[in-house]
C-alpha cells in the first residue's frame, strides 16, 4: 500500500510539472520544506576558509555571490533544493540559465553534461548506503566556474568527506589545482562510491543464491524481484556516466585544462569497469529467478516422485484386497486354514519385492 501510495505522488509530481514553461524551477524530490543551506571551502595553497550561512538574509546572500570574485578557489554547498525561489535567485545570481536552475532542482533528470560559454553543468544521481544498508539514491547537481564550484545536494549526507578532509589537511595536490580538478574529484567520489554500491549488490545475490539452494520459498521469490528492480534502477542511474566523462575528456572548453583531462581518463576507466560488473549483476539477478523455479520444479518433482513410489506400492495391494473383498459364494481360497496368512504373506512380499526393485533402480 505504501508503495502505490509513493508511485502515486511521484506520478502527481510529475504531473504538476507537466504544460509549464522550459526553465522553469519544479522541486520534484520527497523532501518539500527544507530549508537550504549553504556551506563554503574557500581555499588556495596557503590555507582553507570555511563558512557557513544562513542564506534567508540579503547581507548574506551577497556575500555567497561574492565568492566567485575570489582568486581563490571557492566551493560552495548547496544543502536543500526543495527551497524553488531561493534556488532560482541563486541561480541568476550566479548567472545560470533557466534550463540549468530547472536541472538542478528536477531529481528525475538524467545524468547529463551541458556546456556552456563560462560554465559546465552537470547532473548526476549520487548513491550510497544508509545505516541500515539500504540504498540511498540523491540527486546532486554541479555547476564548474571559473574559480567556483557550485554544488546543489538534497541532503546532508553525501560522499565529499574525504574531499573535504583532503582539502582541510592539504593531502595531495588538490590545494594547488585549478577549480576543474575539484569538479573532477568530486565527480570520481560520485563514480568510486558506486563499487561500494554493485559489491553490496553482490553480497546480496550471493545470499540469495545460498537461499534458492537451501531452502527457497515465496518470500524468496520476492525477494528476487526486487533486487531485480533493483539493479535496473542502479543501472539507470550509472549507465550514463561513462558517455558524460568521455564528454567531458573530448570537451575542448577552457575551464577543463589538459592536467584534469588525464585524471578524467582514469576515471573513464573506472566507468568501464563499473559498466561491466553491472552488466554482470544484472545477468547473475535475472537468473536466479530461473534458478528458484528450477529448484523449485526438483523439490516437486521429489515429492511426485515419491508419491508415485508409494502410489504403484499399494496398486497391487489393492488389488489383492479388492479381489478377496468381492461377493462371491464360491472364492476357493476362503478354505485354506491359513489362507489370510497367505493373502498378507504375499502382500508383503510384494511390498518388499518393489521396495528392491525401486532402490536398484535408483528410484529411491
Amino acid at each position: 500500500m505504501a508503495k502505490k501510495k509513493s508511485t502515486h505522488r511521484r506520478q502527481s509530481k510529475r504531473l504538476a510539472k507537466t504544460g509549464k514553461a522550459p526553465g522553469t524551477v519544479t522541486y520534484l524530490g520527497n523532501r518539500e520544506g527544507a530549508k537550504s543551506t549553504i556551506n563554503v571551502l574557500e581555499y588556495d595553497e596557503n590555507g582553507v576558509i570555511e563558512s557557513g550561512f544562513d542564506v534567508y538574509t540579503s547581507e548574506n546572500f551577497d556575500k555567497i555571490v561574492a565568492f566567485q570574485a575570489s582568486p581563490s578557489i571557492s566551493w560552495i554547498n548547496v544543502i536543500g533544493i526543495s527551497d524553488e525561489k531561493f534556488i532560482e535567485n541563486l541561480g541568476r545570481a550566479f548567472s545560470l540559465n533557466p534550463l540549468t536552475i530547472e536541472d538542478a532542482v528536477n531529481t528525475h533528470q538524467r545524468a547529463k553534461i551541458d556546456e556552456y560559454s563560462d560554465y559546465i553543468f552537470g547532473a548526476f544521481k549520487m548513491l550510497y548506503l544508509d545505516e541500515n544498508n539500504e540504498l540511498v539514491a540523491e540527486h546532486v547537481a554541479i555547476v564548474l566556474m571559473k574559480n567556483t564550484v557550485l554544488v546543489f545536494q538534497e541532503m546532508p549526507d553525501d560522499v565529499f568527506n574525504s574531499i573535504r578532509e583532503r582539502v582541510r589537511a592539504k593531502t595531495g595536490r588538490i590545494r594547488s589545482k585549478p577549480a576543474d580538478y575539484l569538479f573532477f574529484t568530486l565527480l570520481d567520489a560520485i563514480i568510486d562510491n558506486y563499487f561500494v554500491v554493485l559489491e553490496n549488490i553482490n553480497h546480496k545475490i550471493d545470499l540469495l543464491e545460498e537461499e534458492v539452494y537451501e531452502n527457497p520459498s515465496p518470500k524468496t521469490a520476492h525477494a528476487i524481484q526486487d533486487l531485480k528492480k533493483e539493479v535496473l534502477r542502479i543501472r539507470r542511474y550509472i549507465y550514463p556516466m561513462k558517455e558524460l566523462v568521455h564528454k567531458l575528456i573530448d570537451s575542448e572548453h577552457d575551464l577543463i585544462t589538459k592536467d584534469t583531462k588525464l585524471f578524467l581518463r582514469d576515471a573513464l576507466d573506472h566507468c568501464i569497469e563499473i559498466n561491466e560488473s553491472l552488466n554482470i549483476l544484472r545477468e547473475m539477478s535475472m537468473s536466479l529467478m530461473e534458478m528458484y523455479m528450477s529448484n523449485i520444479s526438483n523439490k516437486m518433482n521429489e515429492v511426485m516422485k515419491v508419491l508415485t513410489i508409494m502410489a504403484t506400492i499399494f496398486i497391487p495391494l489393492t488389488f489383492i484386497v479388492g479381489v478377496y473383498g468381492m461377493n462371491f459364494e464360491y472364492i476357493p481360497e476362503l478354505k485354506y486354514p491359513n489362507g489370510y496368512f497367505y493373502v498378507w504373506g504375499l502382500m508383503i512380499a510384494i511390498f518388499i519385492g518393489l521396495l528392491f526393485y525401486f532402490k536398484k533402480k535408483g528410484w529411491l
